[in-house]
């Protein structure tokens, strides 16, 4: 079975995928927002198998680290494109925010659960598989409690 990742119930995509929200965010970067949403696509096809990061993370990555919600445009304009994984982005606590623009309600969690990422409750179990592409570490290490508290 195909899957397609862009669900538009309301008709807001035109032909290329993007919205007009989309351009508008586009013109409001410095430089070319294509540039960018290009830099985005190139560090979501690095996130291993079995692993998520967030699009605060992508952001700070490329340097742009109050860009998380152009992160997120980048890939809702990208959610037509299967060879990008944008499944494995998830918010800074492991929601799937991004499961709105997939073909059905359940699609973002399937292919996750596909790969053998771990959920916590209806979040991906951050500790275990986090990757963070500017080190490319797997994991969020628990902050240790001093012995005093």
């Amino acid at each position: 079975m195909e899957y397609s990742y862009l669900y538009d119930p309301g008709g807001l995509y035109d032909a290329s995928g993007r919205s007009m929200e989309l351009r508008a965010s586009m013109k409001r970067t410095t430089g070319s927002g294509s540039d960018f949403f290009h830099r985005v696509y190139e560090t979501v096809m690095e996130i291993p198998v079995g692993c998520v990061t967030t699009y605060g993370a992508i952001a700070a990555y490329l340097g742009a680290r109050s860009s998380s919600r152009l992160v997120g445009y980048a890939l809702t304009a990208a959610a037509h494109d299967m060879s990008i994984p944008c499944h494995r982005v998830v918010n800074r606590n492991g929601d799937l925010t991004g499961s709105h623009h997939f073909a059905t309600p359940t699609l973002m969690r399937d292919l996750l659960e596909a790969e053998e990422v771990g959920f916590t409750g209806d979040a991906v179990t951050m500790e275990k598989h986090f990757w963070d592409p500017a080190t490319g570490k797997i994991g969020i290490e628990k902050k240790k409690r001093a012995k005093n508290e």
